[in-house]
């Protein structure tokens, strides 16, 4: 399936590794142009190197940005001012009990997990509605509808992120821009591998701390196993096509069926 993205402008945050960068893997095969972001220039220069070595005439460039601290937001819109497509990506996350997050740690997931996505939205929206066309989405996850217990904080901005991202698509009605949410399950990632290494007992292997996980922390998963990157980067990559011009203001659950809701 040809899904239309030769010669858009793409940027991706948070993809030198796991999710984002197989978004943008994915997007650059597709023809799209992709700009991705990273906190150093090693990890942005690596991952430049996988999309090359798999798609060799893809166009792809990056920008070193800690989007923790405005300033270098700033500067990454000053480097890239306009896109057709803007995947709001990079997030943190940590197990904590509740009462030990303390006020520090609030507000730094807030400010990489939610207002990354407003800031960078603020200057790229009003240029996709002059233009009109565009694509927003907003990487959340399961955890935005299902508030984990060992990660409340993170839970709160994913659910931010569904609340920006459906107030925006309010402010696209008859246009061709679209914002949208997508919610992946517990997946493969970078991150996911060191959170289970912190959540598996002593002497436990890899398997069973995934084993157990899914059966403690994530019962209702119909999968019962981590999504891959990839099956998370496919469907993002035809939410940001033009073949998904109906699809605007949703919650896209990738997730392996661990929201067992029907709404």
């Amino acid at each position: 399936m040809d899904l239309q993205l030769t010669h858009k402008l793409a940027l991706v945050t948070g993809s030198t590794a796991g999710i984002g960068l197989a978004i943008a893997r994915r997007l650059a095969a597709e023809g799209a142009e992709v700009i991705i972001t990273g906190r150093t220039e090693g990890r942005i220069a690596e991952a430049c190197a996988t999309i090359l070595a798999e798609t060799p005439q893809a166009r792809v460039r990056g920008v070193a940005v800690d989007f923790g601290k405005a300033e270098e937001v700033a500067h990454l819109l000053r480097e890239v001012p306009k896109v057709d497509i803007l995947v709001n990506n990079v997030g943190i996350f940590e197990p904590k009990p509740f009462t030990e997050i303390p006020d520090e740690d609030w507000v730094r997931f807030f400010e990489v997990n939610v207002l990354s996505g407003v800031r960078l939205t603020r200057q790229y929206f009003p240029l996709m509605l002059a233009g009109n066309w565009g694509r927003i989405l907003f990487i959340s996850s399961e955890s935005a509808l299902q508030i984990p217990q060992e990660m409340i904080h993170y839970g709160t901005t994913k659910t931010a992120q569904l609340a920006v991202a459906r107030g925006l698509a309010e402010l696209t009605k008859g246009t061709g821009i679209t914002v949208n949410s997508v919610l992946p399950g517990p997946t493969a990632s970078e991150g996911v591998d060191e959170f289970i290494k912190k959540m598996a007992a002593d002497g436990k292997s890899k398997a069973e701390a995934e084993h157990d996980f899914f059966q403690n922390d994530r019962p209702t998963s119909l999968l019962q196993r981590f999504i891959s990157t990839d099956e998370v980067a496919n469907m993002v990559a035809f939410l940001c096509s033009p073949l998904a011009a109906a699809t605007n203001g949703a919650s896209v659950r990738v997730d392996g069926g661990v929201i067992r809701s029907i709404g």
